[in-house]
């Protein structure tokens, strides 16, 4: 995943060179705006049950393609429809652990493990209503996008690592190593409220979503796991 973060932030790099070299290109009074888009996120957990808590930097990444569609003459706003994909970690003291047929939660101290975070796959379709103040020859403009996104699970995986293994109560068992499983109880389609707003290369990002990151039934210590994902970072555009 360290890799994954190095390469992406190279591309966006390679982004906000090629936004400096369109002074060379020809004017084209049909445009489309900002139709490709990479971003970075940190990503926060609402609604937490008593005692979860958030460790290390839970970030994410995602990119993806956007049809731009003008809804006036002058094409200052327009409608965005667009195909992505996500990749988003969640580090806190949750812990998983499957039990049979079943996923078992429990919360772990601090000090009984090094690493422990859920990871989602997301395939992505953000729709956007789209406000910018572009020309066919200025290629620097602000601009405010609004709208949903919606995802599909594609994959979810839980991942802990300690120099001591837990049972699934959250007990100290034996001195122990990594557990890893693909994760079953994450709600497959996931939605939320998002804007993108900013000038040129760097802009905002902020993803709201309406529905639990886990499926209903979802329990640690008697409490429902009611958790909703809030992520904030920036997105860049590219022609």
């Amino acid at each position: 995943m360290k890799q994954a973060l190095v390469c992406f932030l190279v591309l966006l790099v390679g982004f906000v060179r090629s936004q400096d070299t369109n002074d060379s290109i020809p004017v084209d009074n049909r445009y489309l705006e900002d139709q490709f888009y990479m971003g970075i996120t940190y990503n926060f957990l609402l609604d937490q049950p008593d005692d979860v808590s958030q460790r290390n930097l839970s970030y994410g990444l995602q990119a993806g393609f956007v049809k731009d569609v003008p809804l006036n003459g002058n094409r200052t706003r327009a409608l965005g429809i667009g195909l992505g994909y996500g990749v988003y970690s969640y580090y806190s003291n949750l812990f998983a652990q499957e039990v049979g047929d079943n996923i078992n939660y429990s919360i772990v101290e601090s000090g009984d493990f090094k690493r422990n975070k859920l990871e989602t796959h997301m395939i992505e379709l953000p729709i956007e209503f789209r406000w910018r103040n572009s020309t066919a020859a200025d290629y620097k403009f602000w601009r405010v996008y609004a709208g949903v996104k919606l995802g599909y699970l594609i994959g979810a995986r839980s991942k802990f690592l300690s120099d001591r293994e837990l049972n699934s109560d959250g007990s100290i068992e034996r001195e122990a190593r990594r557990i890893t499983f693909f994760n079953s109880d994450i709600s497959k389609f996931q939605y939320g409220l998002t804007i993108n707003l900013g000038y040129n290369t760097f802009n905002v990002h902020a993803y709201y979503a309406l529905n639990n990151l886990f499926d209903n039934g979802a329990q640690v210590n008697g409490q429902d796991i009611t958790m909703k994902p809030l992520r904030l970072g920036f997105v860049f555009y590219i022609l």
